[in-house]
């Protein structure tokens, strides 16, 4: 069973890009060569996406790889036959925010998560409204946005095409 997803490196030093790639195809087990632009969002830094196929937990293994580097970029995997679909968001800043995902790409929270955003807001350690936006990705969303929109003209490469 394979499943499909996406990988954008919003930003990435241009000494990083070949490790970039190394790690990248060490988890994907094929040869890997991205297109590498300028962002604009972040002088000096590069962006590049990668549409890939493989097997599930292969957007957890690329996390992993890319985790720790001074590197933002975002990891999807639909979900298939035998998995849910994942979402991994990282900043520098932030680190790394992992979601699970249904089969309409809605962040699925699990229980134990927001049982324990409800303790911490209602002990008075923090808002129940900002527990929520943690548990959503909202930090990770705001500080990489920028870094979205500075690809606007890039080529897009979709997930799968709704006819």
């Amino acid at each position: 069973m394979t499943t499909r997803g996406v990988l954008y490196v919003h930003s990435a030093p241009r000494a990083l890009c070949p490790h970039i790639e190394w790690a990248v195809a060490g988890v994907l087990g094929t040869r890997v060569q991205l297109d590498w632009i300028r962002q604009p969002a972040s002088p000096g830094t590069w962006r590049a996406e990668l549409s890939w196929r493989g097997e599930p937990g292969a957007a957890s293994r690329l996390a992993s790889a890319l985790r720790g580097w001074q590197v933002r970029f975002e990891v999807a995997a639909e979900p298939c036959a035998t998995a849910e679909g994942e979402r991994y968001s990282a900043t520098p800043d932030l680190g790394i925010f992992h979601a699970v995902t249904g089969i309409h790409g809605d962040i699925l929270v699990p229980e134990d998560r927001l049982r324990a955003a409800l303790a911490r807001s209602s002990h008075g350690e923090t808002e129940l409204e900002d527990e929520l936006a943690k548990l959503l990705g909202k930090p990770w969303d705001d500080e990489l946005e920028p870094f979205r929109h500075a690809g606007e003209g890039a080529p897009v490469r979709w997930l799968h095409q709704v006819v």
